[in-house]
């Protein structure tokens, strides 16, 4: 009798696929289809589905994201040869719904994936704390599935076609800027800073915060960054270069720019500590910060500047039938005539008790 394996369907077809690749393509011996994972998530509202369509070249109205939603691109690399396939999850809700990162974070996911960070300019008193949350929490599944993988192929050392397992720790090459200052993403991590819009409208003292504070962020984990907005079509075309750089494995392009005065578009390996400075501390004392590293110091300092909203996102969210967001007006009238039956005999239920009481 065949032993039942405790895989999931698409963790085994997943393992197939490779042992196929591995073994020298598919079972008419041509071209591989190569396949990857690309998890966005980000600021609550800040445009991560429009973002993404416009990567998609998708001409359709965005709508609000419903907890997490999967889609796929596919592009072929040349004439009459096999699409290349993109697995795309996005999770939606803000920091409120960072539970979910498990579930496109796998075993299987973790050998081809890359993930989007998506943070709203036009809202930076909210920024550091999405940005902080979302990281770690997807950094805390990264590592966690990573271990997983390898306790299964040391419990399992003699079985055949193992799939190559993803390290926590990101290597990178030996001349990759203050590579000993660093702490690498364990996964390629692209920061998009987006309705830039209605950034370039703030105080040139405020943009510059946000922008070096950014810049220190994405080098620190050895993160590519760029701003963007879906109304500038010149930004869309470099933001959907570096979307389909780690979707499909294209070359990102060759543009630059560090200048905080102008939309931010800097690649991984591309800024170093000395360029980005310390930090903007007009009105600051450093001293009295407190800081117990440089990441904490630029936190505390962009916390001075953008006080960070306290946000109840989580309580709102505990009860997602009250969330305007998945409103369904016919629903909602019968849960709303439903809850007030409830309510009344809950009423008549504590009257008949009262009632009980007295009689006994």
């Amino acid at each position: 009798m065949p032993k039942i394996s405790s895989d999931t369907l698409w963790e085994q077809a997943a393992a197939e696929v490779h042992r196929r690749e591995a073994e020298g393509g598919g079972e008419d011996g041509g071209e591989t289809v190569s396949e990857r994972t690309v998890f966005l998530m980000g600021s609550k509202a800040g445009g991560k589905t429009s973002i993404l369509l416009r990567c998609l070249d998708r001409d359709e109205p965005s709508k609000p994201t419903l907890a997490l939603e999967y889609t796929f691109g596919r592009r072929a690399r040349g004439h009459n040869t096999p699409k290349d396939i993109a697995h795309l999850w996005e999770l939606g809700g803000g920091t409120s719904l960072s539970d979910l990162v498990q579930i496109p974070i796998t075993p299987v996911s973790i050998r081809s994936l890359s993930v989007i960070l998506i943070l709203d300019l036009s809202k930076p008193n909210a920024l550091w704390v999405t940005m902080e949350k979302l990281l770690q929490a997807t950094q805390a599944q990264l590592e966690k599935v990573s271990s997983q993988a390898q306790q299964a192929q040391k419990a399992k050392p003699g079985a055949k076609h193992h799939m190559p397992v993803r390290s926590a720790a990101r290597v990178l090459p030996k001349d990759y800027p203050d590579r000993e200052l660093i702490s690498p993403f364990p996964v390629p991590l692209l920061i998009i800073g987006s309705k830039y819009d209605t950034f370039q409208e703030f105080d040139s003292d405020k943009r510059k915060v946000v922008s070096k504070t950014l810049r220190f962020v994405a080098h620190y984990y050895a993160a590519s960054l760029i701003f963007t907005s879906i109304k500038t079509e010149s930004l869309m075309s470099k933001t959907k270069s570096f979307f389909s750089h780690l979707a499909f494995g294209l070359d990102r392009g060759k543009s630059v720019s560090c200048d905080s005065s102008k939309p931010l578009i800097v690649p991984a390996g591309y800024d170093s500590f000395s360029q980005i400075g310390s930090p903007p501390t007009t009105d600051i004392d450093i001293t009295t910060l407190h800081a117990k590293n440089p990441k904490d110091l630029w936190k505390k300092v962009y916390e001075r500047v953008f006080p960070q909203e306290n946000t109840s996102e989580q309580r709102e969210l505990k009860d997602p039938a009250k969330d305007p967001q998945y409103s369904e007006p016919q629903i909602d009238a019968m849960r709303a005539q439903k809850d007030q039956e409830l309510d009344q005999y809950k009423r008549d239920a504590a009257k008949s008790w009262k009632g009980l009481e007295l009689e006994t």
